[in-house]
């Protein structure tokens, strides 16, 4: 395996993972007042632009962890945008036992 294969494959795991701990968090606290919208606002813009340019470039390694990594940061600012009665229910189907 190529050095470069081995780093992005590290990348790819590390970017993804990044966001787990914050979303499990929030599932865990049902809070998002520390969190900033506009950073995941753009965080999810970016996403999406990488997934474009993965699409283009016909490269899965770029398409599928920006995907996961999407999904994850699009429910970060869900959460963070809903109101507390209906997070409180998203948090509820997620982690039934809080």
């Amino acid at each position: 395996m190529e050095t470069s294969t081995i780093i992005g494959t590290f990348a790819a795991i590390a970017s993804t993972l990044s966001f787990t701990p914050q979303a499990w968090k929030i599932i865990k606290s049902r809070r998002t007042a520390d969190i900033s919208a506009g950073m995941y606002m753009l965080t999810v813009f970016g996403f999406t632009c990488w997934i474009g340019y993965g699409v283009l470039l016909k490269q899965w390694p770029l398409i599928i962890p920006n995907s996961i990594c999407l999904l994850l940061a699009a429910f970060i600012l869900m959460m963070k945008l809903l109101p507390r009665a209906k997070k409180e229910k998203v948090a509820e189907i997620l982690d039934p036992e809080s």
